[in-house]
């Protein structure tokens, strides 16, 4: 990354405004206006919003001065992440700041609790005991999830693939039994080798379980059981956008489930939100 880039992006996309093309322009319109709605939008997401095509998005990036798109994302990313620790100020604010992120991630997980439906957790427990084996398919920064979740799952006895290369587990899926069944994680539900994953296993007549934080993202809409990560749709916040605190969260409920179903259907005294209630932060 050269020494222009130590200006911010909005600062450089203004600088180049003038010198780019109008169809660029749609797209510099767009991330001056949102630029948190941007940083979270992969390029054909900008592009569609913009009103121009992925390549006009990657034209335009080029032309003030990125490398690609994802280097200009990185960039923005930044940006926001800066203007957010600054607010921090004092000791005593930075102090204030940490109690106050503890204390929304505890909100954010307990509406999370209460918007899981019982039923629907219990149901997908007895899909993963129930079936032959497991396929978990994650991509970047979310894949050490898979691994987390498969290593789980084979602590209960329950046979599982997960693999951080999307050609490995894509042949998992691939070769999968009729017994099989899928379990995605992406917090976007955008992630591209995800939703592959998700329409190989629908043309193969396989059961899929979603865990996303987005309700009509392509992967939740793909899935025969849908597991929100979230309670609303969020806007950036450096702290949290990469956060995987609550798809983490979300597992640990659904694997309560798996180990304990037999007592959670007898009794159904195990709510959602009051597991997340326990959750240690």
């Amino acid at each position: 990354m050269n020494s222009m880039h130590n200006k911010t992006v909005i600062e450089t996309i203004k600088e180049n405004y003038d010198q780019i093309f109008w169809a660029e322009k749609r797209v510099a319109d767009f991330i001056l206006e949102n630029p948190e709605v941007a940083v979270n939008a992969n390029v054909s997401e900008l592009a569609n919003k913009s009103g121009v095509s992925d390549a006009t998005v990657i034209r335009f990036c080029k032309h003030i001065g990125y490398e690609g798109y994802y280097q200009m994302k990185l960039c923005l990313s930044r940006d926001l992440g800066r203007m957010q620790v600054s607010d921090t100020g004092s000791e005593n604010a930075a102090k204030d700041k940490v109690s106050s992120l503890f204390h929304s991630y505890a909100a954010e997980l307990m509406a999370i609790g209460k918007k899981l439906d019982e039923a629907k957790l219990l149901e997908c427990a007895n899909l993963i005991t129930g079936c032959k084996q497991v396929h978990i398919v994650a991509v970047g920064n979310t894949s050490p999830l898979a691994q987390y979740m498969g290593f789980r799952l084979g602590r209960l006895g329950v046979k599982c693939t997960y693999h951080m290369v999307p050609e490995y587990f894509m042949n998992h899926v691939n070769l999968a039994d009729a017994d099989d069944i899928i379990v995605a994680i992406s917090q976007s539900g955008t992630s591209k080798q995800v939703v592959q994953a998700m329409e190989l296993a629908k043309e193969k007549g396989l059961k899929t379980i979603a865990i996303t934080g987005h309700e009509y993202s392509p992967v939740s809409r793909l899935a025969d059981y849908l597991l929100l990560s979230s309670a609303e749709e969020q806007s950036f916040n450096y702290y949290k956008s990469y956060s995987r605190l609550r798809e983490i969260a979300v597992i640990d409920v659904l694997l309560h489930f798996v180990t304990n179903q037999e007592t959670i259907a007898a009794n159904k005294a195990d709510m959602p939100e009051i597991i997340l209630s326990e959750y240690k932060l």
